[in-house]
């Protein structure tokens, strides 16, 4: 399975080293050109640099970094993409980094444009309640940014704190909270955008019906195959009034996620809705000591937001229908403080669990809500069979399932049980009516099951759709489309070095 996923990667960890470009090497002019455009100490070739830029924070590592150039405003995005259309080269967009699906790993040597010197926030109108951001401004700086004009930035991932608003418009990023309020794509108006040939273009528009097709929204999750964004308008959500926070701990997970079921079902849409399991809970409390119950199987946390009267009537509700599914205990938040310090227990699951093993494979898929608690039962059983440990929290208000693998990769023979329960994880989900990916992407991580999901029409069109905006392929080569699809092949792109792919 793992040589399924990640073998076209492993062939270039082991020659990363030797399949270096050289700056006296063919490429000397590629570089030339590049430090023409720019200045010159934003066009990185350094081994230090190209080597950080080879992976994300994804377990897919081993990509070969071509020049990493810093560019500052669109106009060096158009020289740069310009430039390496001249030279028959790929593009690799970069934020962060804190992509999990492998979508940032640039397979063919690509020029890396790395944005995070565009980090700017240009404009805040909070009359039209939109916003003009860079791509490389940091979420949760946005939402500190809005908090005097009394707003905030709806999409919240658990990486807010590092990830780029870029990288949400790429990957279509969501959290907790966009049960309530919905993922990236409900919360970007317009965009300014470079594509491939380095045409700067304007997709959407901040009238309320812009004119034409959608292309904004079919750019939002492209997952930077489409090009590249330079400013990004996004939707300014208000600030609620009031929000109440409920910590419900259960005797089994699955009475957690029937509770989950039954609050929608009493028509109750919350803000956000959380289910961690015993062995992630642990881990969180022994982290942060928030005052998660440890003895309970599964906990739920669960938050509301309007106005007072109305946040109190779904309080009440949620804690009564939580207990009728069987909650063993119920506490509602007393302050602020107490309410930021569950969300940050949650928010800070992933890096709990380092207490465990020194790795950890997060999974990222959706099942319809009713098949929740039938679909954790068999993860739970994957992850048996398999020999590996497994620890669910996920945003089970959307059926948004994260099964976390932990594990320790210096053990023989243990990725190749990590990425076959994996696999079967996935088919799992796809069996039970679901879908590949709630907010990670498909990157690498999922190339091979598109086909499992789509049809060959299904993805010929996704295919055409991407030509249109690239026609050579060469905007982030060789991910989301499987082998055999248009795009899906990158040693299709013109000179790529020898001996750096397959």
């Amino acid at each position: 399975m793992r040589g399924q996923i990640t073998g076209r990667l492993a062939s270039l960890v082991k020659r990363s080293s030797k399949s270096a470009i050289e700056a006296d090497g063919p490429d000397a002019a590629l570089l030339a050109d590049l430090r023409s455009a720019l200045a010159p100490d934003r066009v990185k070739m350094d081994g230090a640099q190209r080597s950080l830029l080879g992976h994300d924070a994804s377990v897919f590592g081993g990509g070969v970094a071509g020049p990493v150039c810093y560019p500052v405003d669109a106009a060096e995005v158009s020289a740069i993409m310009t430039i390496a259309e001249q030279h028959g080269r790929g593009i690799v967009p970069r934020g962060a980094g804190t992509g999990l699906a492998g979508g940032a790993i640039p397979l063919g040597a690509p020029v890396v444009i790395a944005v995070t010197k565009m980090n700017s926030i240009l404009e805040v109108d909070t009359e039209n309640r939109i916003a003009w951001v860079e791509p490389g401004v940091i979420n949760l700086d946005l939402s500190k940014h809005l908090a005097s004009y009394g707003f905030h930035f709806a999409p919240d991932p658990s990486s807010q704190q590092v990830c780029t608003i870029g990288g949400n418009v790429g990957n279509n990023s969501g959290g907790p909270h966009c049960l309530l309020y919905g993922v990236t794509n409900a919360h970007v108006v317009a965009m300014e955008v470079v594509l491939a040939s380095g045409e700067i273009v304007t997709l959407g528009g901040l009238d309320a019906e812009p004119d034409g097709y959608d292309l904004r929204g079919a750019f939002v999750g492209s997952e930077g195959t489409l090009g590249i964004t330079t400013k990004i308008a996004v939707r300014l959500t208000p600030n609620a009034p009031s929000v109440r926070t409920l910590l419900l701990a259960f005797s089994t997970v699955q009475a957690a996620a029937n509770t989950v079921s039954a609050v929608i079902a009493d028509g109750i849409v919350p803000a956000a809705m959380e289910v961690m399991d015993q062995r992630i809970t642990i881990a969180v409390e022994n982290y942060v000591n928030a005052g998660y119950p440890t003895d309970a199987a599964a906990v739920l946390l669960a938050e509301v937001e309007g106005l007072e009267g109305g946040t109190a009537i779904d309080a009440d509700r949620i804690a009564e229908l939580g207990r009728e599914n069987g909650a063993v205990s119920v506490r509602v938040a007393a302050t602020d403080e107490e309410r930021a310090l569950l969300w940050k227990g949650r928010k800070t699951a992933f890096g709990a669990v380092a207490q465990i093993a020194p790795d950890y494979y997060l999974h990222d898929t959706v099942v319809p809500r009713s098949k929740l608690a039938e679909v954790l039962d068999q993860i739970y059983e994957i992850a048996d069979r398999h020999d590996v440990l497994v620890m669910n929290v996920f945003h089970a208000g959307d059926g948004n399932l994260h099964p976390l693998i932990v594990f320790d990769g210096r053990i023989e023979g243990t990725w190749d049980r990590v990425h076959a329960a994996g696999g079967e994880i996935l088919q799992a989900s796809l069996a039970a009516g679901g879908v590949l990916s709630g907010e990670h992407g498909i990157g690498v991580e999922k190339q091979q099951y598109m086909s499992a999901m789509f049809s060959d029409d299904d993805l010929d069109h996704q295919g055409r759709l991407r030509r249109a905006f690239d026609p050579a392929c060469r905007a982030n080569p060789g991910k989301v489309l499987p082998a055999g699809h248009s795009c899906a092949d990158i040693a299709a792109l013109r000179k790529v070095p020898s001996g750096v792919w397959g």
